[in-house]
């Protein structure tokens, strides 16, 4: 009896603390999806929005460019300050800001209020997703723990991004545009009251100085370009507006590579490029954010221009590659990078996403959504779910416990950036190709062989910058020189 007694008593802490693991998990996989729903949430009411707060159409994109602008810029900074104040902290309150924001979007009257909600809002994102994933890797030990937490995290991204066009559809339909940015505030009041219950409070790098003027630059370097590029792919990269953007985020990215050289405390250390495995997860990811943001836009438009989908069937036809990338990442993507290591996942999942791109270019007028759709959604699927996960260990592997907020913002910048260039770039291709064909699918069809293009960039990068024997070695090593600190 007192055997069963001790056997039950010793047993139950474990269970509680498995219990919080898994919790704490959810909590920060949810409070990603919410991030990447309100990317793709606002597209469906857009044009109700237009209607009711008198938009002028060419302001009509500065709702989701907002957005992105302020999210985009600001993860380097928010990854950051995360690693020096804090990330329990920071994701609390970038959390509190996204809720308040959000609030004002619902409430908005006016274009003016509504944008720049919507701006804010994207600067609470950037306080939130670099901590959250900091949090994932630092919480679990290198090995099949964080494998499967970062798995899961890139899954809720990938499931996110694609139930917004679901779920915009079916909030505007029923209770109108202003309901998508109500949605976020219940669920993120019951984030607040878990994240005190089973994340623990991390303790903050050492004090050390925020290096400013590499902060500002980054910054500014961001915005412009990606203000540069949307005003270009909406408004024509020849005006004035858009060249001297592009070029002053050029200027200012060349002026923070020299204040960092010379910085005590750089903002990126650069010595954390010198490890290959987290150059090639990095450069891989910018590549693979051109690719996603080009998949889902062009099927959307394939599928409600050319098949006739309304907007909630759209959604619903995007449901099986979310559905795909979330089982295999439950399922498969961490025995996989266990068993093949880093390299090999991650190339076999850029091959499948270059596949399904290459799926796509047989788009017709005549297409079906089984035929022209369906696989190549299922082979983007199960890419992204091995690859994505796959770029996020590299990157994150062997960072030092109090850069990996840094190391975050760095992969979550690669792909925004990414995907800045992509919307620009492969709908530009598509408009152009358009006009000359007088075709809408052939348009989209150049637009996924370019994609495709970018994921075979994506394979030789990391093909020549990777070893497999050396990375596995390497992630071994810390692997063990992190057990040994636990």
């Amino acid at each position: 009896m007192a055997s069963s007694g001790s056997t039950r008593s010793s047993a139950s802490p474990g269970g509680r603390r498995r219990t919080a693991i898994v919790t704490g998990l959810a909590v920060v996989c949810t409070a990603q999806f919410i991030l990447q729903l309100d990317f793709s949430i606002v597209n469906v009411a857009l044009p109700t929005i237009q209607r009711e707060l008198d938009f002028v159409p060419a302001e009509l994109q500065w709702i989701v460019t907002g957005y992105a602008l302020t999210f985009g810029s600001l993860l380097l900074l928010g990854g950051r300050l995360g690693d020096l104040w804090g990330r329990r902290r920071l994701l609390e309150a970038g959390l509190g800001l996204f809720a308040v924001a959000s609030l004002v979007c619902g409430l908005a009257q006016s274009p003016v209020m509504l944008v720049g909600a919507r701006l804010v809002q994207g600067a609470a994102a950037a306080l939130v997703s670099p901590s959250a994933l900091a949090l994932l890797a630092a919480g679990n030990a290198e090995g099949p723990a964080r494998n499967r937490a970062l798995s899961l995290f890139q899954a809720a991204t990938a499931a996110g991004a694609s139930t917004g066009v679901v779920a915009g559809g079916v909030l505007v339909g029923f209770l109108g545009w202003r309901s998508i940015f109500f949605v976020n505030l219940p669920i993120v009041a019951v984030l607040l009251v878990l994240i005190r219950q089973v994340l623990p409070a991390d303790t903050p790098a050492a004090r050390t100085p925020l290096d400013l003027a590499g902060a500002a630059l980054v910054t500014t370097s961001g915005a412009a370009f990606i203000f540069g590029l949307s005003n270009g792919e909406a408004n024509g990269f020849f005006l004035p507006v858009t060249i001297v953007a592009l070029g002053l985020a050029v200027v200012l990215a060349v002026a923070f590579v020299g204040v960092e050289r010379r910085s005590r405390f750089p903002m990126v250390p650069f010595s954390y490029f010198r490890v290959p495995t987290h150059r090639a997860a990095v450069g891989a990811m910018a590549l693979v954010g051109v690719v996603i943001v080009g998949y889902v836009y062009f099927v959307s438009l394939y599928l409600q221009h050319v098949l006739g989908f309304t907007p909630l069937l759209t959604g619903l036809a995007l449901l099986p590659s979310t559905v795909t990338v979330v089982a295999v990442s439950w399922t498969l993507t961490r025995r996989a990078i266990d068993r093949l290591g880093v390299k090999r996942v991650l190339l076999i999942g850029l091959g499948l996403i270059a596949a399904g791109q290459l799926w796509f270019v047989q788009l017709s007028p005549n297409g079906t959504y089984l035929v022209n759709i369906l696989p190549g959604q299922l082979l983007c699927g199960v890419g992204f779910a091995l690859g994505l996960p796959a770029a996020a260990i590299g990157a994150t592997s062997g960072v030092d416990p109090a850069q990996q907020g840094l190391a975050g913002g760095l992969l979550n910048t690669a792909q925004q950036m990414g995907a800045a260039v992509g919307l620009a770039l492969l709908a530009t291709v598509a408009a152009a190709w358009t006009v000359q064909t007088g075709s809408l699918s052939r348009g989209y069809a150049l637009a996924f062989l370019v994609a495709a293009g970018f994921a075979a960039a994506a394979i030789l990068w990391v093909a020549s910058r990777l070893n497999h024997r050396v990375c596995q070695a390497e992630l071994e090593r810390r692997r063990t020189t992190d057990a040994g600190r636990t």
